[in-house]
């Protein structure tokens, strides 16, 4: 029978039992502690993420690591912890290519899911976008080394039947990354292939042809997440009387579909219109400003001069600023071309593509036409945005609770559904 000691978690007495993970002895006792290393069928946790990081006897942890100990004092849930974990999450998205509505784990990524349960929008660092290897030389599996986090599970727990490592870290520092062995992978069962693609957090190992083998809705976090809390809409009591909110809208680098998700609120724009105007936006084809606005909603991130020169335009006229949709707020499906040369991208696309008329090798360069930027940028790293509504697209019911929320100042839930997106 294991011993139980008494330790003290957030000020609360339990009895567990001892030499138990911290992170496994809170659980049992319905204190959520986010991990993203760990994994319970690992032995020797890795500790190699930092996100399960506590607070013991006032010296800071890994929760999966330190093992319990008669008298403990824990901090779980301090607003220190909390931002710490919630940075960790954040510089993961800024360093790698997380766009979530064009990857493949999207569904089943605990990463994904973590930003969900901690109500992570934007990432308050900025973007690296640095070029790393993408590696489809094995027989049956895709190395991503842009959504890699290093988080050590594959290295350590994949394994051909002959005990051999199948992955391995390579090179030191900021150019360390996971290598396949290909022959041992070749060696791999199905089964085993699956395991390691499902043991990965990210979308950094995949199996060809059986990436979507999961159809939407019976994915691992179609429905619920870890934690049961909802991410609420911050109000800014910002309200008036009987005079209209003005609110203007663009969109940048991006599709329009957030704007087709914000007229899907229907018939419920006509009791919107009630308290709205809308100034400079597509939707009443206004081209300037001709008064300041309230609000400005901003669709899509900033790819060339034109898309900066009309978000600074619309920070200097709003007095509020609103982003909505993935591009707005991480570059998004725009921003995967980061990764490519801008040279590169523009010879594909007007020199070697197969739409290219023959002998019209020519790149367009015109003082008329906007300079691309060298990166697609989200726009809270060209502005200051005070309020991220997330999605590809959010849902019209979502954005209007958002901006009804700021414009009211009333706290309105968000619930899990209406917040995760793909």
């Amino acid at each position: 029978m294991n011993e139980l000691v008494k330790i003290v978690i957030d000020g609360q007495e339990y009895k567990v039992a001892k030499g138990k993970k911290m992170v496994d002895a809170a659980k049992e006792k319905g204190i959520y502690i986010p991990t993203l290393c760990h994994f319970r069928e690992i032995e020797n946790s890795l500790g190699t993420c930092r996100i399960c990081t506590v607070k013991i006897n006032g010296k800071l942890t890994t929760s999966c690591t330190q093992k319990v100990e008669e008298g403990m004092e824990v901090e779980v849930n301090t607003p220190e912890l909390i931002d710490t974990r919630k940075a960790i999450i954040e510089m993961l998205f800024a360093e790698g290519n997380h766009f979530c509505p064009s990857c493949e784990k999207s569904g089943n990524c605990d990463l994904q899911n973590l930003a969900y349960d901690m109500g992570i929008t934007v990432s308050r660092f900025p973007h690296v976008f640095s070029n790393k290897l993408k590696d489809f030389n094995a027989s049956r599996m895709i190395m991503d080394s842009n959504r890699c986090i290093l988080c050590s599970r594959c290295v350590k727990e994949i394994n051909t039947a002959g005990g051999l490592d199948v992955f391995s870290f390579v090179n030191r520092g900021v150019n360390t990354r996971v290598r396949i062995d290909y022959e041992e992978e070749e060696k791999l069962s199905e089964a085993d292939a699956l395991r390691a693609m499902n043991l990965c957090p990210v979308g950094a190992i995949l199996v060809k042809g059986m990436i979507h083998k999961e159809p939407f809705g019976e994915r691992k976090y179609d429905i619920f997440g870890r934690s049961k809390s909802t991410p609420k809409t911050t109000s800014c009591s910002y309200k008036r009387d009987d005079e209209k909110f003005i609110v203007a809208t663009t969109s940048l680098a991006g599709c329009f579909g957030c704007h087709m998700s914000l007229l899907d609120i229907d018939l419920e724009l006509i009791d919107m219109l009630e308290i709205v105007e809308f100034n400079k936006s597509p939707l009443t084809d206004i081209k300037n400003f001709s008064k300041r606005c309230h609000v400005g909603l901003i669709e899509g991130g900033c790819c060339n001069s034109e898309n900066v020169e009309v978000l600074r335009e619309f920070r200097k006229k709003c007095d509020i600023l609103i982003v909505f949709g993935e591009c707005a707020i991480m570059g998004g499906i725009p921003a995967m071309r980061n990764f490519v040369p801008l040279k590169e991208c523009l010879e594909e696309s007007y020199i070697h593509g197969i739409t290219s008329e023959i002998g019209a090798n020519v790149i367009p360069n015109h003082e008329d036409i906007p300079k691309l930027l060298n990166n697609v940028y989200p726009c809270n790293e060209i502005v200051k945005i005070d309020h991220f509504i997330p999605g590809c697209p959010p849902s019209a019911e979502h954005i209007w609770k958002a901006v009804k929320s700021v414009l009211l100042g009333k706290e309105m839930t968000i619930t899990h559904e209406e917040f995760k997106y793909d």
